[in-house]
């Protein structure tokens, strides 16, 4: 496993979507209590909820948080409107290893949770190359290495919980690839410009204002 030294990732293969899925998900279901502790940014009574499914190979998904995030964090989670979940659906081996180092490095501490994701993703092109070697760099940055780094890879719970994350996810909600977005349950797959992440939570903000279900 590109001698990142952590079990195999059993989870790699999940079940077949649904040919006709449903538009906005069950939110009852979205909420429910999580495996793993989910990394929150934003206020609890936003009137927009958006959960994000992402992978830490996924180039989509690295230029979702180059391009997209920072707009959408400064506009919408900093000012109150959007509260911003993210979760992780690792679709290889070493995106489970890369967000059981996150983990590890940030703790229960969801800002920092989204400092060292804003670097693994900023650096994807460059550490996907050589991943050990890559990420020992990033996560020594976020105060994790030498043998921290090396505990944290072989720690199997923490693997399982992540895989067991994701067969879940996928089970509930036919995700197949990444990122998926869901806005208020409202299902949005693939990475979109922010010109369209716009029209998306506004109208889900005008909704929320008009007392939608």
């Amino acid at each position: 496993m590109l001698g990142l030294g952590l079990i195999a990732l059993g989870a790699a293969t999940f079940p077949a979507r649904a040919e006709n899925k449903p538009e906005r998900v069950n939110t009852a279901l979205l909420h429910k209590n999580p495996i793993m502790k989910d990394m929150v940014w934003g206020k609890a009574d936003a009137p927009v909820t958006i959960v994000e499914y992402a992978s830490a190979t996924c180039p989509h998904c690295a230029d979702f948080h180059i391009n997209e995030f920072p707009a959408i964090d400064k506009e919408y989670i900093a000012t109150g409107k959007v509260r911003f979940i993210f979760r992780e659906f690792p679709l290889d081996s070493v995106a489970l290893a890369t967000f059981m180092l996150i983990r590890c490095a940030a703790g229960d501490d969801a800002e920092k949770y989204k400092a060292v994701l804003n670097m693994v993703m900023k650096s994807q092109r460059e550490w996907v190359k050589d991943p050990r070697g890559g990420l020992q760099k990033i996560m020594a940055l976020a105060g994790l290495k030498d043998e921290a780094f090396e505990k944290c890879l072989q720690n199997q719970e923490l693997a399982k919980k992540i895989a067991n994350s994701a067969r879940s996810a996928s089970r509930d909600f036919q995700i197949e690839s990444t990122p998926i977005f869901f806005v208020n349950g409202l299902r949005v797959e693939g990475r979109r410009p922010i010109a369209e992440f716009r029209k998306i939570i506004d109208a889900e903000l005008q909704r929320a204002s008009e007392g939608a279900k």
